[in-house]
């Protein structure tokens, strides 16, 4: 489905009934990526997987910045009429999750912050992502997947699931260029969202893969400790895209936390 943001299409898909659940996805894939969680929870809510400008079926249009994400996500449910709904996002989601709160926190009924940080990037950091840049710029999407591919994925998928690590290759591989520059663009210039999180009086789940290098389980702590009365779980044998590497498990932890809304 598509929703008109402004002058921009924004891609979509809305499946279920019940509690509304939107869901933005990681660097640099695209709304595909929670198919194992759309699967297991359409049953008891209403998923919204969303493509951020530029990634999947959205529409390319710059300037690329986390406000502008959050907006589109704004916008996004402007069309469904939906005033409040979970909002679960992943790595790069989890950023443009922090820029949703600060624009439109009354959008906001939960969230599910999984393998993100708090802070800004490093000097260290902001330079990979300038190196990135100027491959995605004269290599292509490819070479981009085949640089980011083993950070983004654990050990134990890499060794014992060659099907998913081969999936990841691929829709990170078809992301066109334009979307992955300007995310970078975007992630580069993001706020450091410690005075953000410390803000959110919503109930959290902060979500982690153990094996995951990008975001280690010590920055899932931080974040945990940002957001007052949150909780946090680890996924065993998971590396930077748990929901993918570990959709069982992903998939209990967020249904429980789902349920507990119900009464809180």
């Amino acid at each position: 489905m598509i929703a008109l943001v402004g002058d921009t299409e924004i891609a979509y898909d809305d499946i279920g009934s019940g509690l509304p659940v939107v869901f933005l996805h990681a660097f640099p894939l695209n709304r595909t990526m929670w198919e194992p969680q759309v699967g297991a929870l359409v049953a008891e809510c209403r998923c919204i997987p969303i493509d951020f400008r530029g990634f999947g079926d959205s529409a390319a249009a710059p300037p690329y910045t986390m406000d502008r994400y959050a907006d589109d996500v704004a916008g996004v449910l402007d069309t469904l009429q939906i005033e409040r709904a979970v909002v679960v996002g992943l790595s790069m989601g989890g950023y443009a999750s922090f820029a949703l709160w600060r624009r439109h926190r009354d959008r906001v009924r939960a969230f599910i912050l999984a393998d993100t940080r708090v802070g800004a990037d490093s000097v260290e950091t902001a330079g990979r992502r300038h190196e990135l840049i100027e491959i995605a710029e004269t290599q292509g999407s490819t070479a981009v997947a085949n640089m980011q591919i083993v950070g983004l994925v654990g050990k134990t998928t890499r060794d014992k699931r060659p099907d998913i690590y081969d999936s990841i290759h691929r829709m990170m591989a078809q992301t066109a260029p334009e979307a992955i520059i300007g995310a970078l663009e975007a992630m580069i210039a993001r706020p450091d969202s410690a005075e953000t999180c410390a803000t959110i009086d919503v109930p959290t789940l902060v979500v982690v893969g153990e094996e995951d290098v990008l975001t280690p389980p010590k920055e899932a702590r931080v974040l945990h400790r940002a957001i007052a009365g949150s909780r946090i779980e680890v996924l065993r044998q998971a590396g930077h895209l748990s929901n993918m590497e570990r959709p069982a498990a992903f998939n209990t932890v967020v249904s429980e936390f789902l349920g507990s809304l119900l009464y809180s």
